[in-house]
């Protein structure tokens, strides 16, 4: 178990105490670690696709050339859990985990946000509401470049990625203010731009830093929690502290555990 703690300070120049926490466990192990109740669900789940996960990628071809034959990705999946998520498992952590809803007359639900593949939307709300999520807001992440170059001279390939906002009833927490208290709106659509070399590339699903900051920024406060039960690289760990809000993550391949803990929230320096 990876746990760090300290002040941040942020760009109000409030300085808070934020912890970060990393277990090398599934997260359906979650009750021994006396977890505090969170505000946001931030995850990347497993989409499933098992032995396509570089099908249409350079990473198939080695040293990503794609006359120089297969490399040994071809046919394999990213990672174990790509095979059998169980989504019901999962629900029934979040339905556990997260925040009850505000008491009437209160604002400042929490709620999750899933990225997920498109295909994937139906069952997953499908299987949200089984466990209260009953209402959705879906979010579209445009890019300005596809993994699918392999595919580019046959068919129209894709530069999206997608996200689901799922809450119970009411409306979660909103924070569509800027630095200088002026309100803007907040579309459904969000710039996806890559992370600097200054980020280290761990997972190869792994979500920009920046991007996650926003999503956080909207749906959270300085000093709420964030919980991310499949953490991969545990970039949305690292946009947490940065942000000074706790967050606590889950992670069962011991590769990608010991690569965030020595590299990704090692890079975040927090004053003590």
């Amino acid at each position: 178990m990876l746990l760090l703690s300290g002040m941040r300070a942020l760009k109000s120049g409030v300085r808070i105490l934020v912890k970060c926490e990393l277990y090398h466990d599934n997260f359906q192990n979650f009750k021994q670690y006396n977890i505090p109740k969170a505000q946001l669900v931030l995850v990347d789940i497993p989409y499933n696709v098992g032995r396509n996960f570089y099908a249409s990628r350079p990473d198939w071809y080695v040293d990503g050339d794609n006359d120089n034959g297969r490399s040994d990705k071809a046919g394999k999946a990213a990672f174990n859990t790509d095979f059998n998520f169980n989504i019901a498992e999962f629900f029934h952590f979040c339905s556990r985990l997260l925040k009850k809803e505000p008491d009437k007359g209160e604002k400042d639900a929490p709620c999750m946000i899933v990225f997920c593949a498109f295909q994937q939307m139906p069952e997953i709300i499908k299987q949200a509401e089984k466990y209260g999520f009953k209402r959705y807001i879906p979010l579209v992440f445009c890019k300005n470049y596809s993994p699918q170059v392999l595919k580019s001279n046959m068919k129209i390939v894709g530069a999206t990625e997608y996200a689901l906002v799922l809450y119970r009833n009411k409306l979660p927490k909103f924070r569509n203010r800027d630095e200088n208290g002026k309100g803007h709106m907040i579309f459904d659509w969000f710039e996806w731009k890559k992370d600097g070399k200054e980020i280290p590339k761990i997972h190869p699903s792994q979500k920009p830093v920046a991007l996650l900051k926003r999503l956080i920024e909207i749906f959270t406060d300085p000093g709420d929690t964030v919980i991310d039960p499949c953490a991969g690289s545990c970039s949305s760990l690292l946009a947490s502290r940065e942000l000074g809000r706790n967050s606590y993550g889950f992670e069962i391949c011991a590769d990608f555990y010991n690569k965030a803990k020595e590299q990704m929230l090692k890079e975040t320096k927090i004053e003590s």
